[in-house]
């Protein structure tokens, strides 16, 4: 009766290790890393992807571009996101590691300036006067408020910004001290927008920068300040992104597909997917929506899996929705 009994418990033993090894067998994972920036879009589109294949998981890391970059171009990831172009560095990791890559643009972004909320005497700066704030000669010595302008106030001025992993972080020191990493090291820094959206909302004195799409999901915690390029200070907005008057700050933001991981039916499944929904989710998430023709050129690349960068593994600054388009066009 024991034996009986022990066997029975053994079998049931064996087949739920074997159900459950079907099961894992069975299960497709699409490996997504990179830009916080990105992480909204991507992960909105993964949500609305995972509803429609049930047996398909979609994990999204945001270990910023960089971060990104490194683990895509070691082969550990099928897409990167991606708030800048790929750089000459990174393209090299991905060459000795035999990693082909489509780039494809999904959206525009315009990197937004904020103070909090309570700060009554910032309304607009100028490119120069945030460059005296962030360049490398600022550490330890431009730490209050009046030193930008006498007439603000004789108070202390806490900076908040993307890390140093972040395409950001490459884009708005590119865009604003005119080299990408220089910068001053004395900041509350994150790959994690969040983290810098409650480190502004906290503080009166705080100045901070990271993509748009944050502050429009927290409009009340934040204030936004309009940038003077050389024309008049202009506030971000999807209208000023979209036409191009929001600069220097404005900017395409990208997926990188590795061409192998294309094989997997599941893949290519999802990233024709992402560019057939992008149009939507991407608005939904509250960034720029490109044209439809640059989606539709998109989407003929990736049909025709042609691989490499319409960049040349430079920052880029001042890109315009048209440059991308002439580009996209280019490469058909």
């Amino acid at each position: 009766m024991f034996k009986k009994i022990f066997l029975g418990i053994i079998t049931l033993m064996v087949i739920t290790v074997i159900t459950s090894a079907a099961l894992m067998a069975e299960e497709k994972i699409i490996k997504i890393d990179g830009s916080s920036t990105v992480y909204p879009i991507t992960e909105a589109v993964a949500e609305e992807f995972q509803k429609a294949k049930k047996d398909v998981k979609v994990t999204v890391g945001i270990s910023g571009t960089g971060g990104g970059f490194k683990k895509f171009c070691r082969g550990e990831t099928d897409i990167s996101d991606a708030s800048r172009p790929i750089l000459k560095k990174e393209m090299d990791l991905c060459k000795e590691n035999g990693i082909e890559y489509i780039e494809l643009p999904v959206a525009y972004d315009g990197l937004a300036v904020m103070v909090n909320p309570k700060n009554t005497w910032v309304k607009s700066m100028t490119v120069a006067e945030l460059k005296k704030i962030w360049e490398p000669d600022a550490q330890g010595k431009i730490t209050k408020w009046n030193q930008i302008r006498s007439e603000w106030p004789d108070a202390p001025l806490k900076l908040f910004g993307a890390g140093a992993d972040s395409g950001t972080f490459d884009y708005f020191t590119e865009a604003i001290v005119e080299k990408a990493k220089s910068s001053r090291g004395d900041f509350t820094a994150s790959e994690d927008d969040n983290v810098l959206v409650q480190g502004i909302a906290g503080d009166k004195n705080a100045l901070g920068f990271f993509g748009y799409a944050y502050y429009a999901e927290n409009p009340d915690k934040l204030k936004l300040v309009a940038i003077d390029g050389g024309n008049g200070p202009v506030l971000p907005s999807e209208k000023t992104v979209m036409d191009g008057t929001y600069q220097p700050l404005s900017r395409p933001i990208f997926i990188y597909v590795n061409k192998k991981s294309i094989s997997k039916s599941e893949i290519k499944e999802f990233v024709g997917f992402y560019l057939k929904n992008a149009p939507k989710l991407v608005k939904e998430v509250k960034y720029v929506p490109l044209p439809d023709r640059a989606y539709k050129l998109a989407q003929e690349r990736f049909a025709k899996m042609k691989t490499g960068t319409m960049f040349g593994g430079k920052a880029e600054v001042g890109v315009k929705i048209e440059d991308l388009l002439k580009r996209e066009e280019a490469k058909k």
